[in-house]
């Protein structure tokens, strides 16, 4: 936890120490979930499974290559590469990455690494909205949760990972302020072209965080307007659903460390899908016990309701996560 980790926002985990060529690091989350629809089903599996190499090369350049080998997130069940991108870091306030990086769209998704959501699932704005969830592209980045600004700026495909579709190019964008020690605010812009050269797509997103000794609340709204690519499916493995010309969706939680190592969790969450007037809340009712610095247990309690047609789909979520 003491490494350097500002030359990797980008991605899922810190990087190398300053004098370390190799660190290889990963995490592994398994997982119990059961959903009580119609019938009751239940099911364990991987929520995800990474392993990793990052370094520093002499002079002033850095690597950081990320593989997930969950058979639950890929199409046809095999490993495949994600994170993988080159970063120049003379300058901390103007470094450059390029290759596959994490979109740094919305805190929910740019701002919170993989292996530290406070809830078992991500948002479902930014799992439906902020897709895809990694591109190929470079990006321009500078400083980090210490400073009073930081801020990164891509040009990616827009594609996801796969061969381009088209000759356009995303731009992506997010900045966030420090001017409290306990505050945090910021928001994000993404401006691109999903389907070809002519079909365009706008999002916008505020967000916010408050620190108050141990007790912890942020809040995220989330707008998306114009075509998208159905082919990207969801975040995470998920599925897209049917999007209208514009939708939206925005989540807050809140959470306590208690001394004995038990965090209680709430958030609360809509999405609206803008077509056929179909709308999402969800209450996540959870508590996160953390054995040590590596090694957390999460268990999470979902309460959905849909509009204008309700589905049964609550369901109990555990998850066992070591990161090493």
């Amino acid at each position: 936890m003491a490494v350097s980790t500002t030359s990797f926002a980008q991605g899922c985990e810190g990087g190398a120490a300053d004098d370390e060529a190799l660190r290889v690091f990963g995490f592994l989350q398994t997982e119990y979930s059961s959903t009580y629809g119609e019938e009751t089903s239940s099911t364990f599996g991987f929520r995800r499974a990474r392993l990793g190499a990052t370094g520093n090369i002499p002079y002033d350049f850095s690597y950081y290559v990320v593989m997930e080998m969950s058979p639950m997130l890929s199409s046809n069940g095999s490993a495949y590469l994600l994170d993988a991108f080159i970063t120049y870091g003379r300058y901390e306030w103007a470094k450059v990455s390029m290759g596959s990086f994490k979109n740094p769209f919305s805190m929910d998704l740019g701002g919170t690494a993989c292996s530290g959501l406070h809830t078992i699932f991500r948002s479902r704005a930014a799992d439906q909205l902020v897709v895809p969830q990694r591109d190929m592209g470079i990006m321009l980045l500078g400083g980090d949760r210490s400073t009073f600004m930081q801020y990164r700026l891509a040009y990616m495909n827009g594609a996801g990972l796969k061969k381009d579709n088209n000759n356009s190019k995303d731009v992506i964008g997010r900045v966030v302020f420090h001017p409290l020690d306990f505050l945090y605010v910021g928001g994000s812009y993404r401006y691109g072209y999903p389907t070809n050269d002519d079909d365009e797509r706008t999002s916008y997103a505020l967000e916010a965080e408050v620190n108050l000794g141990s007790f912890r609340a942020m809040g995220e709204y989330i707008v998306d307007q114009g075509e998208y690519d159905r082919s990207l499916g969801g975040g995470c493995g998920g599925e897209l659903i049917a999007l209208g010309d514009e939708r939206s969706g925005a989540y807050m939680q809140a959470m306590y460390m208690t001394k004995w190592n038990i965090e209680p969790v709430f958030k609360y969450e809509f999405f609206d899908a803008g077509l056929n007037d179909y709308k999402e809340d969800i209450m996540t009712f959870g508590v996160n016990y953390f054995f040590n610095d590596w090694t957390r247990l999460q268990v999470n309690y979902l309460y959905r309701a849909e509009a204008p047609t309700e589905v049964k789909n609550d369901g109990l979520y555990v998850q066992m996560q070591v990161r090493f």
